[in-house]
């Protein structure tokens, strides 16, 4: 007796129609677009310009470090980052006049006058070691900081919230609470070299 032969399905046109399932789906599909942190980054120096020249007064500038075990350092104070938000919205605003906070020079606004704009940078630095968690929640007080300053800007100049400015009345805000967060690269303090 002759053994019988199994049916067997073509399979020719699979690869086809699998190739032609995965362009589909490439097409069809959104990617989520992620916009990460938002910062300005300074203009490059121009070529006759000497180094002397870009120097920043030591009082105008604020350290926050972050450690690798997440603990925080706020000028030469340890801080939790509850507090961060607070510090940094009185070194930049200098209510008091204190020599060893930001000097405020007047500026004049296009759309507004004269304001007393703070010369604050914040300078934030980082470990290696620093956890993700750690690192945003800093990142996030500081903006609010500087977000609530625009907002208390809104408030006295216009009555309203930043939020609800016009755009041109947004950029004042910006001019007069300018944010000036520089970034350092991590290191590895825990290494020796």
């Amino acid at each position: 007796m002759a053994k019988k032969k199994t049916p067997a399905i073509n399979s020719s046109s699979t690869a086809d129609i699998a190739f032609l399932l995965l362009c589909y789906f490439l097409m069809t599909t959104t990617m989520g677009s992620q916009t990460g942190l938002s910062r300005r980054l300074p203009p490059m120096p121009d070529e006759k310009t000497k180094v002397d020249d870009q120097k920043v007064n030591r009082r105008n500038i604020i350290i926050v470090k972050i450690n690798s075990a997440d603990k925080l350092l706020a000028g030469s104070d340890p801080i939790d980052v509850s507090q961060l938000k607070d510090k940094i919205k009185e070194f930049l605003t200098n209510p008091a006049d204190d020599p060893n906070l930001p000097e405020k020079e007047v500026k004049d606004i296009e759309g507004y006058g004269e304001y007393p704009v703070s010369k604050g940078v914040i300078s934030l630095q980082n470990d290696r070691g620093t956890s993700y968690h750690a690192y945003i929640a800093v990142q996030n007080e500081l903006v609010k900081a500087v977000n609530e300053l625009r907002d208390e800007f809104a408030y006295k100049a216009y009555n309203k919230p930043f939020i609800l400015l016009t755009e041109e009345q947004q950029d004042i805000c910006k001019a007069a609470v300018p944010q000036n967060i520089s970034e350092a690269e991590p290191k590895d303090v825990g290494r020796k070299r």
